[in-house]
């Protein structure tokens, strides 16, 4: 009896290891954030620098 009941408790502990089987791992996709606000400040400095000298002119 002790035998049965000790074969019982090894199936059921060895049918719970393989109960979601081998998955594919999923690999995420690596996030590149570009920033976009140094490309506008290399226009926008040199155009308030002649607006400035235009209003400080007109004067």
């Amino acid at each position: 009896m002790k035998k049965v009941a000790l074969a019982a408790a090894l199936t059921l502990a060895a049918t719970t290891a393989f109960a979601g089987g081998m998955a594919e791992p999923v690999m995420e996709p690596e996030v590149i954030v570009e920033d976009s606000a140094s490309s506008n400040g290399g226009i926008l400095v040199p155009l308030l620098f002649v607006v400035m000298v235009a209003a400080v002119a007109a004067n």
